[in-house]
């Protein structure tokens, strides 16, 4: 694929800055978005997005969305209940979902590539956001993927560039690439140190280990981690 003009979203998490790596080899970055929508962890993560960016000299912009914290209901957000623990595939993980959340970024990153001029954005999904995210999904990234091609006049191009792979496969990625993991954040509770109990901090703390990488982050607990809920749930540890 030859070089086109995109916008990255970069959350400062793991795909998102392993995407904006990615992103510099692959094609011309014009510009990134972060979102500030009253989650738990915006503070933490927000941060490593804007230092990934300004390494490479991309400009960083974070669109505040207030009313999500406000209106919707989600234990994700501040105005939510606690972060459950356990394994990210546990049905217990659907209060994390934020309604739309994805939906809503991507139409205002649609509309921000127009203006600058882009021809794509760039997203890190992949192939293990598992199903009780709705907007995580293939078939909703290919339909809003469609939307924002049929409703910019540039045809903006929704580019998942690790759409076939899994977590650990963007950890090894990301190694490959020289993405310092330790200046990205994914616990959800937003604490000063990842919990190593949320659902994130589990996902990520298997990643490093199904990629054989060592793991550079600090979490307050590194007990045995839980089997996904068709294998049977281990004790909870905190």
């Amino acid at each position: 694929m030859s070089k086109i003009k995109v916008v990255v979203l970069v959350s400062g998490g793991m795909d998102s800055v392993t995407a904006l790596y990615h992103a510099v080899v692959e094609h011309d970055v014009v510009g990134a978005l972060s979102f500030d929508y009253g989650s738990k962890h915006n503070h933490r993560e927000i941060p490593f997005a804007a230092d990934h960016c300004a390494q490479f000299g991309v400009s960083h912009r974070v669109i505040k969305l207030s009313f999500i914290n406000e209106l919707f209901a989600s234990d994700l957000l501040q105005s939510g209940g606690a972060i459950p623990d356990g394994h990210y595939e546990e049905l217990s993980m659907k209060q994390t979902v934020v309604p739309f959340r994805n939906g809503i970024m991507l139409s205002i990153s649609g509309g921000f590539a127009e203006s600058v001029d882009a021809n794509g954005l760039v997203i890190g999904a992949h192939a293990g956001d598992h199903a009780i995210y709705p907007d995580c999904r293939e078939t909703f990234m290919k339909a809003m993927g469609d939307a924002i091609r049929l409703g910019t006049y540039a045809e903006i191009e929704l580019l998942r560039p690790f759409i076939s792979l899994t977590k650990a496969q963007i950890a090894r990625r990301g190694h490959e690439l020289g993405v310092d993991f330790s200046k990205t954040w994914s616990c959800y509770k937003g604490r000063d140190v990842h919990c190593g109990t949320c659902g994130t901090c589990v996902e990520r703390r298997e990643a490093f280990q199904v990629a054989g990488l060592p793991d550079p982050t600090a979490y307050e607990s590194t007990a045995q981690l839980p089997l996904p809920p068709e294998q049977g749930a281990t004790p909870r540890h905190s």
